[in-house]
């Protein structure tokens, strides 16, 4: 007995008196970059204990969602999942990729608000829900105007929204994807926690910007905090992509370049085992085998690199 107690003791002294219980859940319906239509972006985030997600990107919603019910990560059927349980979307920018489930899944889905910079939303209201791309599901633009979406323009600068149907806060910051296009990156917050989700960018020396700078900036202060549970971030390819041909997007000695101007910021210790979520590989095997080998042999800051797959959830 007294053995017991004396290594019991040892234990409790030796858990990390810094450890946190996770705040977040996240489902990944979709993680790739292009080219696989059913496995495309879009992330479920929830705080821990509810079941009430917001969608972070909607590339791909009902086959993640499918996947996601197979894994038993999700209980229920699709329809009230995708119906009930995704109270809103936050959607970074309007390529394709990162909104084909939501607009092929809107004619069965329930109302909802849509978050985005206003750039996003134009395009969506003025491009897909047009009655000549697909019926005005929105409530603005091409009459007669269905109602079924409610777009809700996030402003850079501006207060924490609040994420309707959720218990989740949002801020958002501009990026850039590509001369002269937007992406946007969402800061959102549950009590004291807080998870960075990053559309698609390329890095501010190639896209010749000071937007992850800015955006580096804004959050340093709760990575030296320990508030900050986590960062999505793409990396589309491996290191041999010329910087010409990024077409707005990262590799991994590009994302370590730019973690590295965040750990400038905060501390180095302050980033060391900071979870990045790794999103957006283009889905061939050899890039994503080389995008993995790339991050971990160059991880100086030693992060926690993530690789998430379609269906498991993780909490943060």
């Amino acid at each position: 007995m007294h053995k017991l107690v004396v290594c019991l003791l040892i234990f409790l002294l030796s858990y990390p008196a810094t450890a946190q219980q996770p705040a977040f859940r996240v489902v990944p319906l979709g993680v790739r970059g292009g080219l696989d239509e059913s496995n495309l972006s879009a992330y479920l985030v929830a705080p821990t204990g509810s079941a009430d997600y917001a969608c972070l990107d909607a590339g791909t919603v009902r086959t993640g969602v499918q996947r996601a019910i197979a894994q038993r990560t999700l209980i229920g059927s699709a329809d009230n999942i995708i119906r009930r349980r995704i109270r809103a979307y936050l959607l970074s920018h309007a390529h394709l990729d990162h909104v084909a489930g939501l607009l092929l899944n809107a004619p069965d889905d329930t109302t909802k608000t849509v978050y985005g910079l206003p750039s996003c939303l134009d395009i969506i209201r003025q491009h897909y829900f047009n009655w000549q791309s697909w019926p005005n599901f929105g409530d603005a633009g091409t009459a007669p105007t269905l109602g079924k979406y409610h777009y809700q323009p996030l402003l850079p600068g501006t207060p924490e929204t609040a994420v309707a149907g959720t218990a989740l806060l949002v801020r958002t910051f501009p990026l850039s994807h590509g001369t002269g296009y937007e992406s946007a990156a969402f800061l959102l917050r549950h009590g004291s926690s807080y998870l960075l989700y990053l559309g698609d960018t390329g890095p501010d020396a190639v896209e010749r910007s000071t937007r992850l700078a800015e955006l580096w900036q804004a959050v340093a202060p709760l990575v030296r905090a320990g508030t900050l549970r986590g960062i999505f971030m793409e990396v589309s390819y491996p290191n041999a992509q010329p910087d010409a041909l990024l077409f707005g997007h990262l590799t991994p000695r590009w994302l370590q370049q730019e973690l590295s101007a965040l750990a400038r910021l905060a501390g180095p210790d302050a980033v060391r085992n900071l979870p990045v979520i790794v999103t957006h590989s283009k889905p061939t095997v050899d890039n994503i085998t080389q995008i993995r080998q790339q991050l971990e042999a160059a991880n100086t800051l030693r992060l926690r690199f993530i690789f998430p797959e379609q269906g498991l959830s993780f909490e943060l």
